[in-house]
C-alpha cells in the first residue's frame, strides 16, 4: 500500500509519455502483491466456515470505492490548484490515504491471532486452536508443496477460470463508460450516474452471496452462478443492442452481477491449501488472472475497430463469463463422478 501510494502520487507529476508508461509499470508491480497478501491474511484469521463472508467484506471496498470515488474524481478533474491540473490532483490525493493506512497497518495489524494481545485470552486461544485444527486436517489429506499446488489440475482450472473472468471484468471496467455512452447518447453526467447501479448491485451481491455460501457450505455454484448470470446478461445485450433502454439495463445488470462470484471463488483454493503453498498459489492465480486485463482491453478495442459495432465485444464478454462459470462447475461435476480428492474441496 505504501509503495502503491508513492507511485500513484508520482504519476501526478509525469510530463512525458515514457514517464507515464514507466510509472504505470511500477504501479502494477506495487499493486500486484497486495491482493494475494490480503487473501492469505484472511486465512490466518478466519476459519473455512466463515471465509467467504470475510472475503466478501474485503471485496465490498471495490464497489464502495466506485460509489465514493466516481463523483469525487469528477469534482477533482474540474479543479486547478497551485497551477496543477485537476487530473494531477486526482492522482496526488488518491495516493496519500494508501500511504497513511499502510503505515498504520505495519504497527496495528498483527499477522496471526496468537500475536493479538488486544484479544481476550480465551477468545485468542479458541481461535488459534480452531485454525490449527483446520490446517492439520488439510495436511492429513495432502500437504502441498508450492510446485505441487501450481501443477494441480484443479488449481490450473481455477486459474484459467479467473483469467477468463478478469478478461471480461477488466475489459468491462475500462470500456463500460464508452459502451453506455454509445448506447444511450447521454451526457457524461448521466453516464456517470448510471454506472452507480453496478456498484450498488455488486455491494449487495458480495455480502448476500458470501453469507449464503458460508451458511450452506457450498462454494462452486455460488462462484459459478454470478458468472453465468453475467454472461447471460451480456448475451442479452448483444440481442437487444438496437433497443437502447433494454441493452443498457442488461449491461448494467451484468456488470453488477459479476461481483458476487469473488467470495466463493477464493474460498475454493483456500479449502485445500495452507501456509506457503496458499500464498504462492494465490499470487500465481492473481498474476495470471490480471493478464486478462491486457487480453480483454486489447481484444475489445480490436473488435470495435474491425467491426465498427459493439455486438462482437458484448459477445466476447458473454463467452468468457460463461466458459469461466462452466470451468468452476466442472470441478464439482468431476467430484460427483467419483473423484478421490479431498471431499472438503468439493463440498
Amino acid at each position: 500500500m505504501i509503495s502503491w501510494g508513492i507511485v500513484t502520487i508520482l504519476i501526478g507529476f509525469v510530463r512525458t509519455a515514457p514517464q507515464f508508461y514507466a510509472s504505470r509499470l511500477f504501479l502494477g508491480v506495487a499493486e500486484s502483491s497486495f491482493f494475494p497478501g490480503m487473501i492469505v491474511y484472511l486465512t490466518h484469521w478466519f476459519c473455512g466456515r466463515d471465509r467467504s463472508r470475510s472475503i466478501a467484506c474485503l471485496y465490498t471496498a471495490n464497489p464502495a470505492a466506485t460509489l465514493i470515488g466516481a463523483p469525487l474524481a469528477g469534482w477533482l478533474l474540474r479543479v486547478h490548484w497551485l497551477s496543477l491540473a485537476g487530473w494531477r490532483w486526482l492522482f496526488i490525493l488518491e495516493g496519500l490515504p494508501a500511504i497513511v493506512v499502510g503505515i498504520i497497518t505495519i504497527f496495528y495489524m498483527t499477522d496471526r491471532p496468537e500475536q493479538a494481545r488486544w484479544l481476550p485470552d480465551d477468545e485468542r486461544n479458541w481461535l488459534v486452536n480452531e485454525l490449527r485444527s483446520e490446517l492439520e486436517a488439510k495436511k492429513k489429506l495432502r500437504n502441498y508443496t508450492v510446485m505441487e499446488a501450481f501443477c494441480d489440475r484443479r488449481i490450473l482450472t481455477l486459474t484459467t477460470a479467473f483469467f477468463l473472468a478478469l478478461t471480461g471484468a477488466l475489459g468491462t471496467v475500462y470500456w463500460i463508460p464508452t459502451f453506455v455512452k454509445r448506447l444511450s447518447g447521454a451526457p457524461n453526467e448521466t453516464v456517470t450516474s448510471l454506472l452507480m447501479l453496478p456498484a450498488l448491485l455488486g455491494f449487495t451481491g458480495l455480502l448476500v452471496n458470501g453469507w449464503h455460501s458460508d451458511r450452506t457450505g457450498e462454494r462452486h455454484w455460488h462462484a459459478a452462478m454470478p458468472l453465468l448470470g453475467a454472461g447471460l446478461m451480456f448475451a442479452l445485450v448483444t440481442l437487444t443492442r438496437h433497443e437502447a433502454p433494454l441493452a443498457i439495463l442488461f449491461l448494467l445488470l451484468g456488470s453488477g452481477f459479476l461481483f458476487a462470484y469473488y467470495p466463493a471463488f477464493w474460498a475454493i483454493p483456500a479449502m485445500m491449501l495452507g501456509e506457503t503453498a496458499a500464498a504462492a498459489t494465490f499470487a500465481l492465480m492473481n498474476s495470471i488472472g490480471q493478464l486478462g486485463g491486457l487480453a480483454g482491453n486489447y481484444t475489445i478495442g480490436l473488435l470495435n475497430d474491425r467491426t465498427h459495432s459493439l455486438a462482437a465485444s458484448f459477445g466476447l464478454i458473454a463467452l468468457v463469463y460463461l466458459v469461466a462459470g462452466g470451468l468452476i462447475l466442472s470441478l464439482k461435476t468431476r467430484a460427483a463422478l467419483g473423484a478421490t480428492q479431498s471431499p472438503a474441496f468439493f463440498k
